[in-house]
């Protein structure tokens, strides 16, 4: 089982995402009139941005990407931070801005948000060629702040209000209960991703801590991914979220 997770390790997280995307889309009529269509919408960038994130196997001698060997984009750490690192705590932001309704949490929200976005530009312009040849813990730490921001706000109005008798039934709560789950047990990993388990020359890589890391990487994902499966599948649209 666990050689069987290490070998299929990007397949497995390829088709959670899928699974995913496309039960959003098989149940979007059921949400379209409410905000949740815009996470549906989001599970489907993902997939796309994912897909394309694999033009790096494409540029080994004989694929037709080979003319890209050598350049500044022959990885896609690049790609990974934008899409990703970036743009899905952009699109939390936005989407916690929509559900929420007290507008003091809206406002600080923004501000972390944009703060958050000024300062990712400055770092990476400021460390342009690290950009394309490794992740950025500092962007990956104060984007998780932004998440738990999100989510912390959400359960704190979800607390103070009629809506908690119901909880079990709002799509809102699921998608909330596995970001920030997720976030918190895969933010502390990039510290050591950058520093132990892929440098090469001075230090060897600990292949010990990548196989954990797919482990912890991958039933991160199954938790995350099936909670979004269940919560589309079993949620009914709330009535004040029509928009």
């Amino acid at each position: 089982m666990g050689e069987f997770l290490q070998k299929n390790y990007s397949l497995l997280i390829g088709l959670l995402e899928f699974i995913a995307a496309v039960t959003g889309l098989l149940v979007y009529k059921k949400f379209k009139l409410t905000n949740a269509k815009y996470f549906i919408w989001f599970l489907v960038y993902i997939n796309v941005c994912e897909f394309i994130a694999t033009y790096n196997s494409f540029i080994q001698d004989g694929k037709f990407l080979n003319f890209l060997k050598g350049t500044i984009i022959e990885k896609n750490y690049w790609w990974s931070t934008l899409f990703w690192k970036i743009g899905a705590i952009v699109f939390f932001a936005f989407y916690y801005n929509k559900i929420l309704e007290n507008k003091k949490f809206k406002k600080i929200i923004n501000i972390s948000t944009t703060g958050f976005i000024i300062f990712s530009v400055i770092y990476i312009l400021s460390h342009w060629r690290a950009f394309f040849n490794t992740f950025f813990p500092i962007i990956s730490v104060l984007g998780a702040i932004v998440i738990f921001l999100c989510t912390v706000f959400y359960f704190i109005e979800l607390l103070n209000n009629d809506k908690l008798l119901i909880f079990y039934k709002s799509i809102n709560f699921y998608i909330s209960v596995a970001i920030f789950i997720w976030w918190f047990i895969i933010t502390p990993i990039v510290f050591y991703d950058n520093y132990s388990a892929y440098k090469v020359g001075v230090y060897e890589r600990d292949w010990a801590y990548i196989e954990l890391r797919r482990y912890i990487y991958i039933f991160s994902n199954i938790f995350m991914y099936s909670t979004f499966v269940f919560a589309l599948i079993f949620c009914e649209p709330e009535e004040d979220m029509l928009i």
